[in-house]
């Protein structure tokens, strides 16, 4: 093999992560979709690409998103809010998540059943890691406490 396809054979296989593009398989989403920010502090802009300004800076790793659109590697996301905005795929991770919701606290059992063993009441606003949910319960994980809460409690949960 000579040297110039071999370096042709390189650059091919690491173009894609010298600029910063999602794995293959996020870019291939259908939308809408699920997502969480997989990074500690992440930029939302008013348009997909780092010149446009920075209309929020989220602090929230895990906190859902709901991807609406893409476009070259960025995501139009909506939060829990409302906002809508551009982010980079990079800082997104596929992994469920969602946000305690509503008024006054949510009650996290030890089993899916209004009647199982109250665990712990959550906040409007904690953020875990959702798994399964059915029957209007989800499985939901804040740090090392486990158990499960009504899916109408949590934004992040359901279709997107």
């Amino acid at each position: 093999m000579s040297l110039t396809l071999r370096l042709a054979s390189l650059t091919a296989l690491f173009a894609p992560f010298a600029f910063g593009a999602a794995p293959a398989a996020a870019q291939d989403r259908e939308v809408p979709y699920w997502a969480s920010i997989r990074v500690e502090e992440v930029n939302m802009r008013v348009g997909p690409g780092a010149t446009y300004n920075v209309a929020w800076v989220y602090h929230r790793k895990q906190l859902p998103l709901r991807v609406l659109r893409l476009k070259e590697g960025w995501r139009l996301v909506e939060d829990p809010d409302g906002a809508q905005g551009w982010v980079l795929g990079q800082f997104l991770s596929l992994e469920r998540s969602a946000i305690v919701q509503g008024k006054g606290n949510a009650e996290m059992r030890a089993k899916a059943s209004g009647d199982a063993r109250l665990m712990w009441r959550l906040e409007p606003g904690v953020v875990g890691k959702l798994g399964d949910c059915e029957a209007g319960w989800c499985r939901f994980a804040v740090g090392a406490h486990l158990g499960f809460v009504k899916a109408d409690r949590l934004w992040g949960a359901g279709k997107p």
